[in-house]
């Protein structure tokens, strides 16, 4: 086996000295290797079943690692097994195995419900946390999505559910150019004026909005995100971005959350917000504006809007969209898990803070 593996005679003198009692430190020292490396061959590779009278569990009783036995007969047969190649995926089908059929189905059931595989991979650790063998890391699902012969999951999926950027093949992800725009005489306020618990994240009820347009950019919806727990509203715009349609109708869907989640409001500087002034009279809610050409100022709300492109492709007429089905799909996205909730889902994260601020 090529590279800086362990070797046959390393192995051979690991069991002499590991039968007398050695540490790992020590052994690692001897062989000018890693300490590091030493435990990860004594823990994949140990004999554990057998005692300890002729496999280096002696008299004085050890403990952790050191309780088990080695044979470098077995650890090297155990690693040479372990390197063939091409091995047979978490995620592929295989007749008659009842395991990776469940693990499968799991995996195949959040991707329907366009679950990242980060998302999917925490779920299993959370959801299923007394079934370890069921547990499979995100790579292992990416490479079951484009990669045939470790899974082929794709073959039971659309392309549209498969992954949210709906790609074929893996391709390294660029910083689009975003387009420059000048300041607007109705942003009174700057971002850099938004309190500073806004910018942390610890205190609910900040916001950040934009729009998502339709063909032609003739129907919109506004996307509002909470930056504390990522909880997602969205609203149909049937008449496009008119500033009056848009204050009017966020007015009646921020009016209906309760005072602890009304703190702010941050938006870029496109025109639809121009009646901002109307907003804040009415729901007490102050806006803030970002600088021009700096999306990532509200960078929550750019990745909320990439994810609610697989249910409204660019392009397409917006319009068609009822309130009822953007509540659906803002829905789906609040009862995803999120990474930086650890795990848990934005539904989740909101109802314990509303609680937290109620009693």
């Amino acid at each position: 086996m090529p590279g800086q593996r362990i070797t046959s005679e390393e192995r051979v003198r690991i069991e002499c000295w590991w039968t007398a009692g050695w540490s790992i430190p020590r052994i690692a020292d001897a062989l000018g290797r890693d300490r590091t490396a030493i435990w990860r061959e004594v823990t994949r590779n140990h004999s554990s079943r057998h005692g300890p009278k002729n496999h280096g569990e002696h008299r004085g009783g050890r403990r952790g690692v050191y309780r088990w036995g080695y044979r470098a007969d077995r650890a090297d047969l155990r690693a040479r097994r372990r390197a063939l190649r091409p091995r047979t995926g978490k995620l592929r089908a295989v007749p008659g195995d009842a395991l990776r059929a469940e693990r499968r189905r799991l995996v195949l059931a959040k991707l329907r419900l366009r679950w990242s595989p980060e998302q999917i991979a925490g779920w299993l650790r959370t959801a299923r946390a007394d079934r370890p063998e069921l547990w499979v890391c995100h790579e292992t699902i990416y490479q079951a999505l484009y990669v045939q012969s470790r899974g082929n999951l794709r073959a039971e999926l659309s392309r549209q559910v498969a992954l949210r950027s709906g790609r074929v093949h893996r391709i390294p992800r660029g910083a689009p150019a975003g387009a420059c725009r000048s300041g607007r005489a109705w942003a009174q306020l700057n971002i850099a004026d938004r309190p500073a618990e806004a910018a942390d994240r610890v205190v609910p009820g900040h916001w950040e909005g934009d729009l998502i347009l339709g063909a032609r950019n003739a129907s919109a919806i506004a996307t509002l995100v909470e930056r504390t727990t990522r909880f997602v509203l969205l609203v149909g715009l049937q008449d496009g971005k008119l500033a009056e349609d848009l204050s009017a109708r966020l007015i009646t869907t921020m009016g209906t959350l309760p005072s602890q989640l009304r703190g702010s409001l941050t938006w870029d500087l496109g025109n639809e917000m121009a009646d901002n002034a109307t907003f804040t009279l009415a729901t007490d809610i102050q806006v803030y504006f970002c600088d021009p050409h700096s999306p990532w100022q509200r960078g929550t709300n750019e990745n909320t809007n990439r994810l609610l492109r697989q249910y409204f492709p660019k392009g397409s007429d917006l319009s068609v969209h009822s309130q009822d089905h953007l509540d659906a799909v803002a829905a789906e996205l609040n009862n995803r898990p999120r990474q930086t909730l650890q795990w848990q889902t934005p539904q989740q994260q909101l109802n314990k803070l509303l609680v937290a601020t109620t009693t």
